[in-house]
């Protein structure tokens, strides 16, 4: 039944499941269950590194089964409910309920609306209070859980910090629990004896959890084979994590301050995971993350180690998080080998005072000589990103900011800046987290001022919406009272409150005015005595740090970052276990020879291989796009030598015959490629490339094409399918409707595309059509030339009658691709 709401819904690809190096283990032979949940869209969770690790961490282990969840976009919930189905694993099809363990990854405060409807739809009571020793334990951890009081009636136990060694431990605690036959309340008692885990039912009056640090990360090698996403995700590529943690000390920065200390990983190590990485994704590009990844103190060395291994294989890699003053001549250089991947900056604010009083130590002059550099290094755009409701903000600091965008765009004689503005949040655990947050009017009066200032074509302006930032706020410093309004908003209809397009704040004024809850009182500024709701955490930073550095921020006084000028007694280091570690004191990037340029001669000849292929089952639901990126992948993961492109951004040389519908099977899809060199053994590249396609497209067979021969867009003539009816379909009526369709000399249709309305004949382009009583299906044949032909759904509506709906949930399957005379045989049955 899942099927059919798959033809309906925006994106089916977010639900299918089968992606490479997903997990294939059988849940009902494992002894725990968990269920891995993110409560956003498939690609932004199918994007976060900490999922991917625990994933990987707990599938490592021999009695664990752990499997993944995201929120179901609001057209996917709206067919759940219509259907009466559970949300369910996209590993096993398993509903949440049936777990043992659910865990949540919380990011964002506006995602708590997500939770409420995956726990609602998951058959899970969305009170931890409800809950019986029949349900799962449902967890959660993240960032957010850093205050985690305006979720806590939803959860049973949160974890505080970093997950790699508590979520093993959990793991074990349930596993004891079960072969013991623990009660739902003992579960609680013995997960409440772990460092890191705040399990509200038993937290103490006064009481305060610790967070969790991994010490060492060289120890946390996963995930080395991450499940590669079937869609486009917010960041398609390896995310290669080089250190955690960060000492810059910026007086607004959360994950600065609650990420402490600073742990680089070894060089050698990071090396070994990024070809591991890349040998099992087939991604091209390689993102280097970090807090501050012009910080990590081998970024040099490193960089120029990866792009000699990998620059003749066209992987790009990136370092999306900058500091404006660690952007050297060399960085810049090493970037831009293979391809110039978006520069970003964040100076924050507009003047020197005012990153004086937030403790971002940059100046005009860093930023400009940056900018200069990045232009004269090949980039077209930078991004600069800003803050407005800064405390101590005036006016100068506004123009500051327009100031700084109009004196980078003149650095790059005209060339695009992209100027990004959010909202400042106080967050819990910094020296801001008593300031006032600026309300809705302020917010909008200060993003109408710069609007007006930016007046350039060449600098494009975003801001934040304003009314987004204000619930964060109320969320980031909130109590245990907010859970009501989540609640409430949620029965309202909020979803996906931090999407754009789905947002509805008229739900959240409506759940507001039905409260107590008035939000000048959580925006206030708060007394540097007054009890604060997140004090039940302990990130480990000492209270008299936090207070020293609010009033070095009054004073508009700077703190060294202690990597670099001593201790600066933030509570954090233990001097043993919990230390800052540079990868400087670990063992040297070991030597991949120099960078000599290939020699000119000698260079393998380019050869042309036609490739033939299928995509059936779940993975029809993929778009054209989505298939070509998966079996782009497959091929790199191959150990084929594509052949790229030349110029500002290399593509592989593959092109395809034409796009099949989505929702559609097919038995013969093609593909022509040019590779560099000859392919020695072509079954075990075949068999190389399937082991590396998700599940549902596999390759049936490669062939050489000789020089010279047309490509596949010249030889296509036409396409075969079969349609299978419903069995209520009237077969005397259709018979019919297609024996006077094809009388026809024309049939005029509509196509709308891109804001358009098109009038096309599509008679021409049908060939035959023929009923089979006995299987109840249709065999179409539709002509291809001049780059077009007819769409079996319009021929079905059009000519024969079917309605829309009916339509959307037939199964259609391409079974063959003809080919002319030119390609010098055909395909399919015409071979």
């Amino acid at each position: 039944m899942l099927e059919t709401f798959l033809a309906l819904v925006e994106k089916p690809s977010r639900y299918i499941g089968g992606e490479a190096n997903a997990s294939g283990r059988d849940r009902t032979a494992c002894r725990l269950s968990v269920a891995l949940a993110f409560p956003d869209a498939y690609e932004v969770g199918m994007s976060h590194l900490g999922l991917q690790i625990l994933y990987a961490i707990l599938n490592a282990h021999p009695h664990i089964c752990a499997e993944r969840v995201y929120a179901p976009w609001p057209d996917m919930e709206a067919g759940l409910r219509a259907g009466g189905l559970r949300l369910a694993t996209l590993e096993s099809g398993t509903p949440l309920a049936a777990f043992d363990l659910v865990g949540f990854s919380l990011q964002y405060e506006l995602s708590y609306t997500n939770v409420l409807t995956m726990l609602d739809l998951g058959g899970i009571p969305l009170r931890a209070r409800d809950r019986r020793d029949g349900d799962p334990v449902v967890i959660a951890g993240g960032p957010c859980a850093f205050n985690p009081l305006p979720m806590t009636p939803f959860f049973d136990a949160l974890v505080i910090g970093e997950g790699e060694e508590v979520i093993s431990e959990i793991a074990s605690v349930m596993l004891a629990a079960r072969e013991q036959g623990l009660r739902r309340a003992g579960v609680l008692e013995r997960l409440a004896g772990l460092q890191g885990l705040f399990v509200p039912s038993l937290q103490r009056e006064g009481g305060r959890v610790r967070k969790r640090i991994v010490a060492d990360l060289d120890r946390w090698l996963f995930p080395l084979r991450p499940v590669v996403p079937l869609m486009n995700t917010v960041h398609d590529r390896i995310s290669l994590e080089i250190a955690r943690g960060c000492t810059r000390g910026c007086r607004f920065c959360q994950a600065g301050m609650v990420w402490r200390p600073v742990r680089e990983r070894n060089p050698s190590t990071l090396l070994a995971m990024a070809e591991e990485a890349l040998r099992a994704t087939g991604y091209d590009e390689i993102s280097l993350l970090s807090l501050s990844s012009g910080d990590y103190s081998r970024i040099e060395p490193l960089l120029g180690e990866l792009m000699d291994r990998y620059s003749e294989r066209r992987v790009a890699v990136g370092l999306p998080s900058l500091r404006v003053e660690t952007l050297g001549p060399r960085l810049i250089e090493e970037i831009r080998r293979v391809r110039k991947t978006s520069f970003t900056i964040a100076p924050e604010a507009g003047t020197q005072r005012l990153r004086d009083i937030i403790n971002k130590g940059n100046t005009d002059a860093d930023l400009l000589d940056t900018a200069r550099r990045v232009f004269d290094g090949g980039w077209k755009s930078i991004k600069l990103y800003f803050m407005i409701g800064l405390p101590g903000e005036r006016d100068e600091d506004l123009e500051g900011i327009a100031d700084l965008a109009h004196r980078v765009m003149r650095q790059g004689r005209g060339r695009q800046v992209t100027l990004g503005l959010s909202t400042m949040v106080p967050k819990p655990h910094t020296p801001f987290q008593w300031a006032r947050q600026i309300g809705l009017e302020e917010t909008l009066a200060r993003q109408g001022h710069l609007r007006r200032r930016i007046s350039n074509r060449n600098i494009s302006f975003k801001w934040h919406d304003a009314r987004m930032s204000l619930l964060e706020g109320l969320f980031s410093r909130g109590d245990e009272r907010l859970a009501e309004l989540v609640e409430r908003a949620w029965a309202l209809g909020a979803r996906f409150d931090g999407w754009s397009d789905l947002f509805l704040f008229d739900r959240w004024e409506e759940a507001l005015r039905g409260s107590d809850i008035r939000l000048e009182e959580y925006l206030r500024e708060r007394g540097l005595e007054e009890p604060l709701p997140w004090e039940v955490v302990d990130a480990g930073l000492d209270r008299d740090f936090l207070l020293a550095e609010h009033e070095k921020s009054l004073r508009g006084e700077q703190t060294p970052d202690c990597r670099r000028e001593g201790c600066r007694n933030c509570g954090v280091c233990d001097g043993s276990l919990v230390v800052i570690r540079e990868a400087s004191d670990l063992p040297a990037v070991p030597s991949q020879g120099g960078r000599e340029a290939p020699a000119a001669f000698g260079a393998p000849a380019v050869t042309r291989w036609r490739v033939g292929f299928a995509k059936t089952g779940l993975t029809r639901f993929l778009s054209h796009l989505e298939v070509a990126s998966a079996l782009t992948r497959a091929l790199r993961r191959s150990g084929l030598s594509l052949r790229y492109s030349e110029g500002f951004h290399p593509h592989p040389r593959i092109s395809f015959a034409f796009a099949t519908a989505v929702g559609m099977e097919s038995h013969e899809e093609f593909a022509d490629l040019q590779l560099e060199g000859e392919i020695a053994d072509v079954e075990k590249t075949v068999e190389r490339i399937n082991a590396a396609l998700p599940r549902g497209l596999a390759v049936r067979r490669i062939e050489r094409v000789p020089d010279g021969d047309p490509s596949l867009t010249k030889i296509v003539r036409g396409f075969g399918y079969r349609v299978f009816l419903p069995p209520e379909t009237c077969v005397e009526g259709l018979e019919e409707r297609i024996s006077r369709f094809l009388s026809l000399p024309s049939l005029i249709v509509e196509r709308e595309g891109k804001g358009k309305v098109s009038r096309r004949d599509v008679r021409p382009y049908v060939e035959g059509i023929a009923l089979d009583r006995e299987t109840g299906t249709l065999e179409m044949t539709l002509r291809f030339f001049d780059g077009r032909t007819a769409r079996p759904s319009e021929i079905l509506g059009h000519a024969l009658g079917l309605e829309g709906e009916i339509i959307r949930k037939l199964r259609i399957v391409k079974t063959r691709t003809l080919m002319g005379p030119a390609g010098g045989r055909g395909a399919g049955d015409n071979r």
